[in-house]
């Protein structure tokens, strides 16, 4: 995907996220710190990504407001991310992302060949959850839970009917534990991933049986589209205040931070670039409502 002509005239900066690979362990981990201390009788939010990566681009802002307001916030990561095709571009060695030069996007300086399996499991999921790892505790979440779920409802439509069934129960045992808990998902019906989709469905499932009553949608690749479309649809439009735009990108940056010795190798970035990329400029974030045609199913 290639930047609009919209982002380029908007005068988006083409080393925001690019910096990262030059940022400390300790930028990293930067912490919240100034968020009020979540009351114990408040009601968790809890906000679930489909992937490594979806937290930062498209949930950061929200996790942000609901601390600020002193709700509990639960991070919630759906799916382990493999991904064989990252794993044969993390093996090529220069780095073959030349969206943007001088220099390299790369934060590793467009040198990598990591000789890795290309099955895209057991080093990318180590990877990139070590990414998201480092996100969460950017953004001062109250508790991480990883569901481990196995990335695979592309495969057939049978693949993906179990991938929603499992997605399904782990989200019913959480709405078990945490009665009254909102809950805030990805758009997952106007994104490109099965998995996306999936966690939409299984919302879509919960919110009809009653299961679950307070819930959102997040659109995580609208900053795909240009600048002045992202908004389109939207229920609610965040703004992001300054002070929070500045923990968002350190969360951002740790999907672009190459430091081996504590697993992170900028998967998140040679992923998905020009969403972080784009992201990283846009103080906004795009809330949506379950459509009333909402269509459950893996689709074409």
């Amino acid at each position: 995907m290639n930047s609009s002509n919209d982002d380029r005239a908007a005068g988006i900066s083409r080393r925001g996220v690019l910096a990262a690979g030059a940022l400390t362990a300790a930028a990293v981990a930067y912490q919240v710190g100034r968020a009020p201390a979540a009351s114990a009788a408040a009601k968790p939010a809890i906000f679930y990504a489909p992937h490594q990566d979806d937290d930062a681009i498209g949930l950061a802002g929200s996790i942000l407001e609901h601390k600020a307001a002193g709700r509990p916030v639960y991070l919630v990561l759906v799916s382990d991310g493999r991904n064989p095709d990252l794993a044969k571009l993390m093996n090529t060695d220069p780095c073959p992302l030349t969206t943007w030069s001088s220099p390299h996007p790369c934060a590793a300086g467009g040198r990598h060949g990591l000789s890795w399996p290309t099955d895209g499991t057991t080093k990318i999921v180590a990877g990139r959850t070590a990414e998201f790892t480092a996100s969460a505790k950017a953004l001062g979440v109250d508790r991480v839970i990883n569901f481990k779920i196995a990335d695979d409802g592309f495969a057939s439509t049978s693949a993906y009917n179990r991938l929603v069934d499992r997605i399904d129960a782990k989200v019913r045992a959480l709405a078990a534990q945490y009665p009254g808990a909102s809950h805030k998902f990805t758009a997952g019906w106007l994104e490109r991933t099965e998995t996306h989709k999936a966690c939409s469905d299984v919302a879509y499932r919960l919110m009809n049986d009653g299961t679950i009553s307070d819930v959102r949608f997040n659109y995580v690749y609208a900053y795909g589209r240009p600048r002045d479309r992202r908004a389109d649809g939207a229920a609610y439009v965040l703004n992001i205040p300054g002070s929070h735009m500045k923990v968002k990108r350190n969360a951002m940056y740790a999907y672009n931070t190459w430091d081996p010795s504590r697993n992170l190798y900028a998967l998140g970035y040679h992923s998905v670039p020009e969403l972080l990329e784009a992201a990283h400029a846009d103080p906004r974030e795009f809330i949506h409502t379950l459509p009333s045609d909402y269509r459950p199913g893996k689709g074409d």
